[in-house]
């Protein structure tokens, strides 16, 4: 049986029976290459329709579950259809992939994350394309930056590391005036949190590695579209390049999605609480999070999203490197790691100086990206308050 969800049904139910069908309540793993057909009339079919929507023709184009994970995210991001790909980077580069040609020009936020950066400047403008970085507080006057040639901007909101707010409405409009394409980074909010398709973007994409697996035990990648028109390219693209999406690990993000609204309700919490600790704690220069007031872009930030996720910065009250290493080798709570978005806490010394071109980074101090997992706030702040004291950041004070 289909469940069948009322369009007026809360985010946290409508994901609860998206993409689920048959009798079971999760979604079973089909493994899969060879798929067999009755007749090569149906296989001569199948083919034809290989990169549409839902089509089952071979193993690496999708199977069913795959496809019905899909279709629980285009629920979560309010989107017409969507693709999953094997990671974030992946998704963050098969737009381009898919829609730029030789002799294109694009734009790409100052602060997206540094892998896809460095994709972007290392393997896409090999190909013959300009590309541009921009200053992601610029708004509406990236319609100064916008040429004939430009083919598609590159937002991601909140900034990777740095967490600037970008006017998603206003770089969408000014995008679509002159019939340049959008494609915004949404790994942060999720689609819980924001929906940027609904604020004027073409392409959402997420590193589903993050928060909707939320367990740090698989990859995978996904982008939706707010035209059909654009995924038969973006499926053109991803078989190119070989992209297929293991049904395993599309098994564990189907059930992250389950959770997905619960787990994001404790991380928001969670993280306002230690941020906000963190904003009158002795050895803390500044606290860099879009839910606080004291954030440059809370403004925007409380006009297109609806939460904040555990995903913050904050500089330290230090330059000497030493110094810094002491403070996060001292922490017994947090891990030392890349990415983000599982149950456990994480931490990361960064120096976003040397991947900034169109901005600079001038702040002193270091800085510290934070990721509050699911533990208990008081043992994380009490943990944050010993490393800062291990550190020589002022006395301990109580929690």
């Amino acid at each position: 049986m289909t469940r069948q969800i009322s369009e007026r049904a809360a985010p946290s139910t409508a994901l609860l029976g998206a993409g689920r069908s048959g009798n079971t309540v999760a979604q079973p793993i089909r493994r899969a290459s060879t798929l067999l057909f009755d007749t090569v009339a149906d296989l001569d079919r199948a083919k034809a329709a290989r990169f549409d929507k839902g089509t089952e023709f071979y193993g690496r184009f999708g199977t069913r579950d795959v496809f019905a994970f899909e279709e629980a995210v285009s629920v979560l991001e309010g989107a017409e259809a969507s693709l999953a790909v094997p990671s974030g980077l992946a998704a963050c580069v098969l737009p381009f992939v898919a829609f730029v040609k030789p002799g294109d020009h694009v734009l790409i936020a100052d602060t997206a994350y540094e892998p896809a950066r460095t994709s972007f400047v290392q393997y896409i403008a090999r190909n013959n394309v300009e590309v541009e970085f921009y200053d992601p507080t610029i708004g509406a006057e990236i319609s100064e930056l916008i040429r004939p040639e430009t083919r598609l901007i590159y937002l991601e909101s909140p900034g990777s590391m740095t967490f600037e707010v970008q006017d998603i409405p206003a770089i969408a409009a000014a995008a679509r005036a002159r019939g340049v394409m959008t494609v915004c980074d949404n790994t942060w909010a999720t689609g819980y949190f924001c929906r940027p398709l609904a604020l004027g973007a073409d392409i959402s994409v997420q590193a589903a590695t993050k928060y909707i697996v939320g367990h740090s035990d698989a990859m995978l990648g996904t982008l939706s579209v707010a035209d059909t028109e654009l995924l038969t390219p973006l499926r053109q693209a991803a078989n190119w390049l070989g992209y297929h999406v293991s049904p395993d690990d599309v098994f564990l993000a189907a059930r992250g999605l389950r959770t997905l609204p619960a787990r994001l309700e404790l991380h928001r919490t969670g993280a306002l609480e230690v941020a906000s600790w963190m904003e009158s704690r002795p050895g803390i220069r500044r606290v860099i999070h879009p839910g606080l007031s004291s954030h440059s872009g809370h403004a925007l930030w409380k006009r297109d999203f609806t939460g904040s996720t555990g995903l913050f910065a904050a500089v330290l009250d230090i330059t000497d490197r030493a110094q810094a290493v002491r403070f996060v080798e001292a922490l017994r709570h947090f891990g030392l790691g890349f990415s983000w978005g599982g149950f456990e806490s994480l931490t990361l010394l960064g120096d976003p100086s040397g991947a900034r071109t169109a901005t600079r980074w001038t702040e002193t101090g270091t800085l510290c990206r934070f990721h509050i997992g699911l533990e208990a706030v008081a043992d994380l702040i009490g943990d944050l308050d010993q490393a800062l004291a291990s550190a020589g950041l002022g006395e301990t004070v109580a929690a």
